[in-house]
């Protein structure tokens, strides 16, 4: 059984990094509660993670290869400690949202690292077995975060969350340092620092245009501003990668239009499935007055969905080609967020259940393919390149989606109170941060708040249809397959399996 020890060690780093994801969620009116802050704030906590996680996933994969897998991953877990422990004790929301950035570094350092540590360790039969549990363990992470965050808010509290981090990031280094072998490239080749920062610039420059245009009201001078270095960041890494001797995203396989429709999966995935939870969160909690552990139970089903389907479905899907089994599990996370937008000021919790379902349907539908679809998209040789920028742009699509979601939401709340209150936007922002007390505004505040979260899961499930109809339009129709064989896998991917979450 020692045989396993290394895959146990990588297991707890994937699991830690993935739930803490969407362990947050129900945790967030605590925390708005706590730290005295806007939604603004609430969406920094949800996002600093996200952004940095995808703005560093190729660069560290590139580190990995130079400087020793199993030393970055070490490297990966002490970040990630560190960044838990700032979580726990931060005095300010801000302060917060910087731990969460340094928990996304240690995060992308990890989740860069872990096949090609798995890839390294493990041949034949053993590989397959390895990632066979290393994909359950990823669904594990992401089924349970929502009612692990529950537990730990309502027993010890929402600090809690990330201060359990350290005792398993301590038993994750212990085991990697006692049984696991350096691994790396022989041609190592140059890190591209100036595509990763241009990279930062442009995701982080676009979520705060898209956060500050919700908390304005429109196209302020702060929002036009951040539009700008937002452009400006995007331009330079085009640039930038087309002279870049070593780039880290290789543009060449953008004029692939099966690649192309991937990432819209990615992106239209995480978007349509899971940037509604924090707001719907707040809801459950702030306007229904639920505990941390009933929204959690609440929000429990579409997870557990997106874990039992693929275990049962799983090789049965991958005998249809990938275009059609994401085309109809994004039309399936599309009519459950449809489904979902049917609140109204007197809906109980269950009102939301049947679509979250559906799209725990969805998501279960899709995460047998989507990786496979990446590495089919591109040759061989730029396979670890493909399936670490479908992991890119997913948590992209995490973070501009809640960013997105959370202007939607504030701005249907205000639509909703013009006319009706003195400053509808102001109470709106309160509102969608659970700092404004529904029992003093009564079915007014309800309606409002129902109206918003309509609104955002209307936005959601557009989302998720436009972007099944890109796949079907850009993908061709290939068979799908699993890969367990050593030549399935290359030698050493960046990362080709994309989270759930």
């Amino acid at each position: 059984m020692r045989k396993w020890i290394p895959l146990v060690a990588v297991c707890l780093g994937t699991f830690m990094l993935l739930l803490d994801v969407t362990i947050v969620i129900v945790a967030l009116p605590r925390m708005a509660a706590a730290l005295h802050t806007p939604l603004s704030g609430l969406q920094w906590v949800i996002d600093a993670y996200a952004l940095v996680l995808a703005s560093l996933l190729l660069t560290a994969g590139s580190l990995a290869d130079r400087a020793g897998r199993r030393r970055v991953f070490v490297a990966g877990l002490g970040i990630f400690a560190l960044g838990s422990l700032g979580c726990g004790l931060a005095p300010t929301v801000w302060l917060l949202v910087a731990a969460r950035a340094l928990q996304g570094i240690g995060g992308a350092t990890m989740f860069a690292t872990t096949l090609s540590l798995i890839g390294a360790t493990y041949h034949g039969r053993d590989r397959g077995t390895a990632l066979s549990v290393w994909s359950a363990v990823a669904g594990a992470a992401a089924a349970i975060g929502p009612l692990a965050g529950g537990v730990i808010t309502e027993t010890v509290g929402w600090r809690w969350i990330f201060l359990v981090n350290l005792p398993v990031c301590a038993i994750a280094v212990a085991l990697v340092l006692t049984s696991m072998t350096e691994s790396r490239l022989a041609h190592r080749g140059r890190l591209d620092i100036g595509g990763m920062v241009a990279l930062v610039v442009a995701a982080s420059a676009t979520t705060y245009a898209i956060i500050a245009g919700g908390e304005d009201g429109g196209l302020s001078v702060r929002t036009l501003a951040s539009l700008a270095v937002a452009a400006a960041g995007l331009g330079a890494l085009v640039w930038w990668e087309n002279r870049a001797s070593d780039p880290m995203l290789d543009l060449r396989l953008f004029r692939r239009p099966a690649f192309v429709g991937v990432l819209v999966a990615g992106v239209a995935l995480q978007a349509g499935a899971f940037t509604v939870l924090p707001y719907t969160s707040v809801w459950l909690q702030s306007v229904l007055g639920l505990s941390a552990l009933q929204a959690g139970l609440i929000q429990f089903p579409l997870s557990v969905m997106s874990f039992v389907v693929p275990l049962a479905f799983g090789r049965w899907l991958h005998r249809f080609p990938h275009r059609d089994v994401i085309a109809v599990a994004l039309l399936a996370v599309a009519a459950g967020a449809f489904g979902q937008a049917v609140i109204s000021g007197g809906s109980a919790a269950w009102v939301i259940l049947p679509g979250s379902l559906l799209v725990g349907v969805g998501v279960g539908m899709v995460g047998p393919v989507l990786a496979g679809a990446a590495l089919a998209a591109a040759p061989p040789e730029r396979a670890g390149v493909a399936g670490a920028a479908m992991n890119t742009f997913r948590q992209l699509g995490l973070a501009l989606g809640v960013a997105v979601l959370g202007s939607v939401t504030a701005a249907g709340m205000a639509g909703a109170l013009t006319g009706r209150v003195s400053d509808p936007l102001a109470v709106a922002q309160r509102l969608s941060s659970g700092t404004a007390e529904t029992s003093v505004g009564g079915q007014l505040l309800r309606e409002a708040f129902a109206a918003g979260l309509d609104a955002a899961y209307l936005v959601a499930g557009a989302v998720a249809a436009v972007g099944a109809l890109a796949v079907f339009l850009l993908m061709r129709a290939k068979v799908s397959r699993a890969y367990a064989s050593d030549s399935d896998i290359p030698e050493v991917p960046r990362s080709a399996a994309a989270p759930r979450s």
